[in-house]
């Protein structure tokens, strides 16, 4: 009877470690291959993969886009929310479609995968492209309260800036802080264009029209707190980290002007971290380059990779 018991465990242990992720791919799988990472935690790569990723393939690129374990489309009630997790997952991808040395694209968090799998794993990425992406998030949530009080300061919202006092009265490395700094963020507009082309306009429109669209507005709750549990990734500070992977390959990192998830010292810090050649600062966009300054975006990453 025990035998049996082990054999039926061993059956369904195999079963949940062959979970599928979603996963789709654009393009030739001859041409030089990009791995996109979608930010969150919690968030799926519709949008990207919606709007930009068969563009990306026509400029002559093998676009992969997939959905991480528990987050999205990619349901998995057993997934951990662990690096150690999410790079396994992508060493599967990478041997699924036989490549030996990969560009990833890391937007938002994706970033933050994109910066520490690289770390781990050299000889397996051609190039690193953070889209977006933080490179130290204490920073970041301390520009977004002080954005933050100066719009509630210049409306003379005393309510507003009550909260703001209470929010940095808070453990900051706490979920939940984090959670009311993009809370707030989102409320500003910190992650639209102040003024939006009609290009990008007619992108977000025609994104509202496609099957993925379902899926761009929803978010995962158990990937922000199963990544903050196991991870701690609200306190993660990446400065050291990509310092020493841009000695090793090539990191560029594109950011909108717009996006206030950033302040402009952050990109200052990035270029110093980089190199200055390498931080493309678009002019017109927020924190969803690719669809804000899609042309631009393209025209970028072909120059580069």
């Amino acid at each position: 009877m025990k035998k049996i018991i082990s054999i039926l465990f061993l059956i369904v242990a195999q079963v949940v470690s062959a979970q599928q992720l979603y996963t789709k791919t654009f393009g030739s799988e001859k041409a030089k291959p990009i791995l996109f990472l979608h930010g969150g935690p919690g968030y799926n790569s519709a949008n990207f993969e919606a709007s930009t990723a068969q563009k990306l393939a026509d400029e002559g690129y093998f676009v992969i886009v997939y959905d991480r374990r528990g987050e999205g489309r990619s349901t998995d009630e057993h997934a951990k929310f662990t690096f150690e997790e999410t790079f396994k997952d992508i060493d599967g991808l990478l041997e699924q479609f036989k490549i030996q040395k990969v560009t990833l694209m890391g937007h938002s968090f994706g970033g933050v995968v994109a910066t520490l799998y690289a770390e781990k794993h050299p000889e397996k990425i051609n190039a690193v492209i953070l889209v977006g992406a933080p490179i130290a998030l204490q920073e970041s949530f301390a520009n977004i309260i002080e954005r933050c009080r100066k719009i509630y300061t210049d409306k003379e919202d005393k309510s507003s800036l009550g909260y703001m006092d209470m929010l940095e009265k808070m453990d900051k490395s706490s979920l939940e802080f984090s959670s009311y700094c993009f809370m707030y963020a989102m409320q500003n507009g910190f992650y639209k264009p102040k003024n939006i082309s009609s290009e990008a306009q007619k992108i977000y429109d025609d994104l509202k029209k496609t099957p993925e669209y379902k899926y761009a507005t929803q978010m995962t709750p158990q990937g922000p707190k199963g990544f903050w549990k196991n991870e701690n990734y609200t306190s993660l500070d990446l400065s050291a980290n990509i310092s020493a992977l841009s000695k090793k390959m090539k990191v560029i990192g594109l950011y909108g002007k717009d996006d206030s998830l950033y302040s402009e010292s952050q990109i200052e810090k990035l270029k110093a971290i980089i190199g200055k050649s390498n931080v493309f600062y678009i002019d017109n966009s927020s924190h969803n380059v690719f669809i804000d300054r899609q042309d631009e975006f393209l025209k970028i990453v072909k120059s580069q990779i």
